[in-house]
């Protein structure tokens, strides 16, 4: 019978299959190691792709909040604008109310029967103080008031026998108006 020696055979094929998983593990390791090495570059590319677009994102932003920044200041400005204007436009209105009521007042006065002793207008109320010959021309003048298209109301707050200078039993008086809304008063008197 032939005997045939297998066992440095096995020893070969055995060292074969060492050395084949060997070198796959070694194949392996240095493939992850690309792969990680392909994933880490793929990553940073990524990653500097991202900076780029926060650094311009950033710098928009801080375009905006300039561009923002001027706007606020251009509204507060527009604000303060429209204030003067308000203020000026008040003004013009109201510039000629004392001319008006001074006018008023002329026609109102009871010529050679009663005088003033002072004139207040303060926003919707005057109040007029003065001296008159007897009743009647106080009672003549508060219905003049009230007949003009300046006032809403006259009233009467105080009426007492006064001596003034050489003048002995004068009628002392205070009146107190209140004004029409200022729509009333500038249809009824001309610009």
């Amino acid at each position: 019978m032939i005997k045939v020696n297998l066992l440095p055979y096995r020893a070969a094929r055995k060292k074969e299959n060492i050395r084949l998983q060997v070198s796959t593990f070694f194949l392996s390791i240095i493939f992850v190691t690309l792969f990680m090495y392909y994933y880490n570059i793929s990553l940073n590319n990524k990653i500097d792709v991202y900076n780029v677009k926060i650094e311009n994102i950033k710098n928009e932003l801080s375009k905006y909040n300039k561009i923002t920044k001027e706007i606020d200041g251009i509204k507060n400005r527009l604000a303060v604008l429209n204030k003067k204007t308000g203020v000026i436009k008040n003004l013009e209105l109201n510039r000629k109310e004392p001319v008006r009521l001074l006018d008023t007042m002329t026609f109102m006065v009871i010529p050679k029967r009663m005088w003033f002793t002072s004139l207040e207008s303060k926003e919707e109320v005057v109040t007029i103080k003065g001296f008159a010959l007897d009743n009647k021309t106080v009672a003549d003048f508060m219905t003049r008031l009230e007949g003009s298209k300046l006032f809403d109301s006259v009233n009467l707050m105080n009426l007492k026998q006064e001596t003034y200078n050489k003048y002995t039993n004068l009628k002392g008086f205070v009146i107190s108006c209140n004004k029409k809304p200022k729509e009333q008063g500038r249809k009824n008197f001309p610009k």
